[in-house]
């Protein structure tokens, strides 16, 4: 099979094409395991923490992405619920081990074990992967191949984002930053909780317009400060300063959630800035997101099917996943990302 590989770390600016196109050895499926032929595969900054080592697999070479849509073409012994030719999903949890305290309690992206698509294991650059039965999501009908595939975690972790932040309608919500999981989040927020209003700050002019056009109340700089002050907002920025900001505009007992698995060091200074009395007094909370669970990319998917939230997508072959971590690096984003894989 085709896959992009990953054989060595450092920044994009140094090797702005880490990924290798090889023919690589066709996967076989283990006990209670399924083989799929991948379709799709939304391309997600986590790619990017993973190639210069913010969050890097054990393992090298290793084949990224883990926002996978494929149809099953091999079973292994002891799968029960599929059958060749379903169609399925993979997120970023890969495996967890089910008998921990955290995932007890509902809470397996927290696992000791926990096992990430992608980086952990080979994930879905590729025109077939293995991946545990247990783990994979049967696809709703009403989603396409390459829109359901950026739900898979931009939709996923947006959407536990929103859980944890506590927003209730009526309620006001700020959005820093506005890429993949943001444009997903504002579309599931006005259709759940239609009083809410939702307020963005973005850097660029066309992410700002992009967000008014689907129904921000308001879209504004990270300089700028929200008309009012905001009940919760979900932090979706690699960088420092958008926290400090968010935390300016929090009323009092809001929360913070801080959507990232690494932060860049560039800015790091401001939290020099950090003032107890104007920052986290009055009750003001800060929370960050870990993983997803299974039951949040199931929830999503219903909710994406029925809503419904329809993914932004700019579509990429296969062998141009080096152009398209560039372009998402570079913030040439508008939505979401996708590699049609076949």
């Amino acid at each position: 099979m085709r896959a992009m590989l990953l054989k060595r770390l450092g920044a994009l600016v140094d090797h702005p094409s880490p990924l290798e196109l090889a023919t690589w050895p066709d996967p076989e499926p283990g006990p209670g395991e399924i083989v799929l032929g991948v379709r799709a595969c939304a391309v997600c900054h986590t790619e990017l923490d993973e190639i210069e080592g913010r969050t890097p697999p054990p393992r090298l070479p290793i084949i990224p992405g883990h926002q996978v849509v494929g149809r099953v073409e091999a079973l292994g012994a002891g799968v029960a619920g599929f059958k060749i030719g379903d169609r399925v999903g993979v997120a970023w949890i890969y495996s967890a081990c089910g008998r921990c305290a955290y995932c007890l309690r509902g809470l397996e992206n927290l696992c000791p074990q926990f096992r990430a698509t992608g980086r952990d294991a080979d994930g879905g650059y590729a025109e077939r992967m293995a991946v545990p039965a247990a783990f994979a999501h049967p696809l709703p009908d009403a989603l396409s191949d390459l829109r359901a595939a950026p739900l898979l975690c931009a939709g996923a972790v947006g959407y536990r984002a929103v859980r944890l932040s506590g927003i209730e309608d009526g309620q006001s919500l700020g959005l820093s930053g506005f890429g993949a999981s943001a444009h997903l989040v504002l579309q599931l927020v006005r259709a759940q909780l239609p009083r809410a209003r939702v307020f963005v700050f973005a850097r660029a002019d066309a992410e700002r317009a992009f967000a008014r056009q689907l129904g921000a109340s308001w879209a504004g700089d990270f300089s700028e400060k929200a008309p009012q002050p905001l009940d919760a907002i979900i932090d979706t920025t690699p960088a420092w300063t958008p926290i400090v900001r968010a935390l300016e505009n929090l009323a009092p007992g809001g929360r913070l959630v801080v959507n990232a698995i690494r932060k860049q060091d560039a800015d790091r200074a401001v939290l020099q800035s950090l003032d107890y009395a104007r920052h986290l007094w009055l009750e003001k909370e800060c929370k960050s997101v870990a993983n997803v669970t299974r039951f949040d990319v199931r929830e999503l998917l219903r909710l994406a099917a029925q809503v419904p939230v329809v993914p932004e997508i700019q579509e990429y072959a296969l062998d141009d996943a080096n152009r398209a971590l560039v372009d998402l690096q570079a913030r040439h984003v508008r939505g979401a990302k996708v590699l049609r894989i076949s």
